[in-house]
Parts: structure tokens; sequence; C-alpha cells
């Protein structure tokens, strides 16, 4: 039996409620995560194969019994090129140092703005090239999302890299085609808008569609919503008045158009029935995409735009979209065209990087049905939403559950405010110590 350490949140058939999903969480602060994660989960089931999920644990002096215990470590991931992940990079890359088993990326990805400058991340390269070094000391090349994160590596000075987009296209293999199931949006058309909360130029795009689209919902992705959703909100949430939906006061919750999922299934299943998905969430747009429903990206940034790019989704940079678009506008000018007629030789560019890191694929090897087979045979949460909260927010038993999970979320908070302390010391420290011998090597490439 061959056994894959995989970097996730959780085991794709760990069926969770949403209070031990805030608790755990298994979406981290996105359940965009579970697509990509959850997707590079299915493809490395192959008969023979056991996958194990790291529960993203990033500790070096797990290194020996990893090496014991599993026969490679296969890591997706995001925007992990960005200064906000530097210290867990800095993490990584001493765990990766001690490991002697095959190390695979999954589409790592560069956080830059819509310019694609790469100047703000200059502060993370010393952290970024022994990242890198570590990652090809384990492997023939690492895999990126797209064209900007391909630049950046290379601009380290490596020249191993792949462009393979994400393991969540992927999800049916080389099976994907959209297709427009009207002529034209009307009134009564469903449309699953998604929102990134701080993009704020999306509050007036809510609001022109929802007023035009009585069947509008918006799918929410992100932790705060989830915890509005779980344990309502608190007198400085209630104040809020943001066109952005982040409050429960705005018409789109108070008319229980939110919905918010925390796993796949439920979300791919329910985005059947839409006629149109978009918004600024990648993985929102692909899990409509992914569910054959066509779907355009309001790309706000690089990593955004790269897979929008690479992928051929329909998509317009976020400064080119007016405050009152109409989302029929957006359908009519999607040409899905492209992206149809790509998919296979993109997921061919995909298998074949598995292949010369010493991976098969379930779609080669008969795992992917057996896979759909073990979901198909679970009962998932369905969305969560306004209506199906458990509790009232303000009564009494909402008002301590919503207590009792802040002050867990307080004592996680200063946890990983201390380890985060700790290894920038520990950095500063081993950097004066032994520059050579820590940065040296990856400094060089």
């Amino acid at each position: 039996m061959k056994r894959i350490l995989l970097r996730g949140t959780k085991d794709p058939f760990d069926v969770a409620t949403p209070q031990a999903t805030l608790e755990r969480k298994l979406i981290a602060d996105n359940s965009g995560n579970l697509v990509f994660l959850e997707a590079a989960y299915k493809l490395l089931s192959t008969p023979g194969t056991e996958v194990v999920v790291d529960h993203l644990r990033i500790e070096p002096r797990d290194a020996d019994r990893i090496n014991a215990e599993f026969d490679a470590y296969v890591l997706p991931f995001a925007n992990a090129f960005r200064l906000t992940y530097d210290v867990w990079m800095v993490r990584m890359t001493e765990l990766l140092k001690r490991l002697r088993i095959p190390v695979v990326i999954l589409g790592i990805g560069a956080q830059a703005n819509l310019d694609y400058k790469l100047d703000r991340l200059r502060p993370i390269e010393p952290t970024a090239k022994a990242f890198v070094r570590a990652i090809l000391d384990h492997g023939p090349s690492i895999g990126v999302r797209g064209e900007l994160t391909e630049t950046y590596v290379r601009s380290l000075g490596f020249s191993d890299v792949d462009v393979i987009g994400c393991p969540s296209m992927f999800l049916w293999g080389d099976r994907l085609r959209i297709e427009k199931r009207r002529p034209r949006l009307e009134r009564d058309a469903r449309i699953a808008m998604n929102v990134s909360p701080y993009v704020r130029r999306m509050g007036a795009i809510v609001m022109a569609n929802l007023e035009r689209y009585p069947n509008l919902t918006y799918v929410a992705q992100d932790r705060d919503t989830l915890e509005l959703l779980v344990w309502g909100e608190g007198r400085s949430e209630a104040a809020e008045t943001s066109d952005v939906p982040i409050h429960l006061s705005h018409p789109l919750f108070e008319e229980d158009r939110t919905r918010l999922y925390i796993d796949p299934w439920p979300w791919l299943a329910d985005l059947r029935a839409a006629d149109f998905a978009f918004g600024t969430r990648i993985h929102g747009n692909i899990t409509a995409l992914l569910a054959g429903t066509p779907a355009y990206v309001l790309a706000h940034d690089s990593r955004t735009l790269e897979l929008a790019r690479y992928f051929d989704i329909p998509h317009r940079t976020i400064p080119n979209v007016p405050p009152d678009v109409d989302a029929a506008t957006l359908y009519d000018e999607a040409d899905y065209g492209w992206l149809n007629d790509g998919h296979a030789a993109r997921f061919a560019v995909f298998t074949e990087y598995l292949h010369r890191h010493g991976l098969e694929h379930a779609f080669e090897a008969g795992g992917a049905a057996e896979f759909d087979a073990r979901i198909a045979h679970l009962a998932f949460p369905p969305a969560l939403r306004v209506s199906t909260r458990e509790a009232d927010p303000g009564s009494a038993r909402a008002r301590l559950q919503r207590l009792r999970y802040r002050i867990f979320r307080l004592r996680r908070t200063r946890e990983v405010r201390w380890l985060r302390s700790a290894v920038v010391r520990r950095t500063r420290w081993l950097a004066r110590a032994t520059p050579r011998s820590l940065f040296g090597r990856g400094l060089r490439s």
C-alpha cells in the first residue's frame, strides 16, 4: 500500500457540523479551499494508495515520522507566495529540509495586484528562495498556478517550473463542458453571486443586481459569514451599513438569499440548478463550472486573474466593471469555446506533471468512480442560511454559544501570535548565527 500525506484541512469523508467546522477551522478562512484540496484528494485516490490529510500541521519535528510512514508529501497551495505567509514558509522549509521522501507541489500561486508587479514580494525573497530550493531538492520541478507565479519563481533564479493550473478544475478529469442554458438572462434567472467582502467595489454591483433578479442568491465563502450564520452578530456588527454583504441587516441576509456551504458536494449539487454565476471568488466560479453552470470571474488580483487566464474562464478585471453592470451583459459576452476546447490538453499537462513526480491519478487507475460512490453515500449538511439557523441570535443560548466560540478564537489567536513571534525570533537568531548555512544555498540559486 502506497501512502501519501496530503496538505489539507480535512478528509473529504469527514462530515462535520457547522459549529465543528468553525472550531476545527475546517475551511481555514474560505470554503473555496475545500474545492481544490478535495479535488487533489480525489485525483490521488488510486487503488492501492492511501491518502492521509495532514490537517495543515507544519511541525519540523514530525519529519522522522513522515519519512517512516509515507511515500510522498503532496502540497496543494493557494497564494502561498505572499507577505503574510512568510512565517509559515519558514516552518515548512525547515520541515521539507528534513524529509527524505518526494515532495510534490500542486499549483502554488504568488500574490500581487492586477498589474502583476512583484515589487511588494521583495521582503520575502530570502524565505521564498529557501522554500523553492527545499522543494526542488525533493522533486524535478515546482508546479505553479499560472503565468505570474512562473515569472516570480524564475525571478528567484529557478528554471524548473511547470504551469499546471489548479487541481480543482480537474475534479472530473478531462471531462468538462459548459453550455449556456438560456439565450439571455431574464428577470426570473437563477443567479449565484460570489463576493470577496474586502473588495468594496462589489457593493454597488451587488445592490444593482439583487434588485434586477429576485432569484439571485449570494453564495458566501468566508469564515466571518460562517460565524454570522452560526452565532449571529453582536452590536458592532449589527451597526454595519455597507452595501457589501457583511452584516445581517443587508438585504441578502434579511431576504434569506444568502447560502454558505461547508462541503463542496452540496454546493456543486445546488449550483447545477443555477443559470449563471459571477463574482470575485475564483473557486466560487470554478465550483459553478464544475457543476456545468456558466460562470464569469471579476478578477480583483493576480491570483484570480492568472487562473482565469490559464483556464480561459470568461473574465474582466474589476476596474473595468461598471458599478451598475448587469449580470445579463456578462452572460451575453461570455464565450466558453476556449475553455471547453482546451480542457483536455490542460488535464494532460497536469497528469504528465504527476507522472514525472512518480504519481498516478485516479482517472487512469480506476479510483475516481470509487471515490464518487463513497461521497454519494454520505449525508453532508445542506447550505447554511439565515432561516435555518438553530437559535435566535438574541437568545440566551445563542449569546452563550457565541461567547464560548469567541473565547476559543481569542485563545487560538494568542497561540498563533506567540508562534509567529517565536518563529521570527528563532529565524533572526539563526540568520545572524549562520547566515550562509541557513540561507546561502537558496540565495545563490
